[in-house]
């Protein structure tokens, strides 16, 4: 059943608390947005390890590059901002020229989400839903999506993201757009940060930052995270620094579909973050675009002050047939996990 539209006025942005005791994360229902989360490192210091804003306020004005929200419908580039489906073309919001990103001006990230669960105790939890109309951005058919965030241990969060199309075929790709820097978000940039990342290809993309639908290995490339690799290592190479979709296909499984996507440490504190995840790539992204935001507690952030591990369907996979597709047919669902597990070494 719809719910009553009306009812949606009654929303307004809060934070709310994820605390086992050793790690403690804040949440707002404005994009399913983390806003800080602290996990200890070396000699057991806590630190606040992603970028973000000390209350609500500087994203509701638009302050934040996708800091900390989950994106959609689709995540990440749509060329043109058009696609065809069952014969149907469909334009969308060109929000980053020449093409569509992150589902459009008014993506998912801008949503008043409702709290449909919230839990304390030893494995805190909440559950946010929200409604997309059909039209939405351009988009076809009415979409009901959850997400929930779990602590299912001292130092490991899992994140649940559900869409289910109701009336229409419809692209769906939700993407989680934390930035992270394991030393605290207020210390510098991440260039001195380990990564490995398990995938052996890479989708190399044109000058408008749009996949060409080509899948190449990355060996002998500046994209070779199959070992762990310094970020900074070959970044002078890429550009303006690593914005990408790796093919994660060559993590080993954990129980419950989930693979291993990306390792990442910090040698100064030795935190270090695994990620495992049942999507199909993950953008890297070294936060090539961030510049003087004035974030929590005056720090400000800057060029590569944090890194993304956006795990997705491919970009643009609508109009790439050869990619894995992001259609979700009517009755059925989108399902993307990510586990995030914290620890020292």
């Amino acid at each position: 059943m719809r719910e009553n539209p009306m009812a949606d006025q009654n929303l307004k942005p809060e934070l709310f608390e994820l605390n086992n005791g050793t790690m403690r994360v804040l949440i707002t229902n404005l994009g399913c947005t983390i806003t800080s989360l602290s996990v200890p490192g070396k000699d057991g210091k806590l630190a606040d390890v992603v970028l973000g804003f000390d209350s609500v306020e500087p994203y509701l004005k638009g302050a934040a590059p996708y800091f900390g929200c989950i994106v959609g419908r689709v995540a990440n580039r749509i060329k043109d901002g058009r696609f065809t489906l069952n014969g149907i073309e469909y334009t969308l919001p060109i929000n980053k020229a020449p093409n569509s990103l992150h589902g459009g001006h008014n993506g998912f990230d801008k949503k008043l989400w409702e709290v449909a669960e919230y839990k304390k105790g030893e494995n805190p939890s909440i559950t946010f839903k929200y409604h997309s109309c059909d039209g939405e951005e351009g988009y076809p058919g009415d979409v009901s999506v959850t997400a929930t965030y779990m602590l299912t241990s001292s130092t490991t969060m899992r994140l649940d993201m559900e869409a289910v199309a109701e009336n229409k075929a419809t692209p769906i790709s939700l993407a989680q757009h934390t930035y992270w820097n394991l030393a605290g978000h207020n210390s510098g940039n991440i260039l001195d940060h380990t990564i490995q990342i398990w995938a052996n290809h890479v989708t190399p993309v044109d000058e408008n930052t749009i996949p060409t639908g080509e899948i190449v290995p990355v060996k002998d490339t500046p994209f070779d995270f199959t070992t762990e690799k310094r970020v900074g290592e070959s970044i002078h190479e890429v550009g303006l620094g690593y914005d990408h979709n790796f093919v994660l296909d060559c993590g080993e499984e954990k129980s419950a579909g989930l693979k291993h996507a990306a390792k990442v440490k910090d040698p100064s504190s030795s935190r270090v973050l695994n990620l495992w995840t049942n999507a199909a790539g993950m953008q890297f992204y070294t936060g090539n675009y961030v510049k003087g935001v004035v974030g929590k507690g005056d720090a400000v952030y800057e060029k590569h002050g944090g890194l993304c591990l956006e795990t997705q369907g491919f970009p643009n996979a609508i109009n790439q047939p050869n990619f894995p597709s992001v259609v979700v047919q009517p009755g059925e669902k989108h399902k993307h996990t990510m586990l995030f597990e914290f620890s020292v070494e």
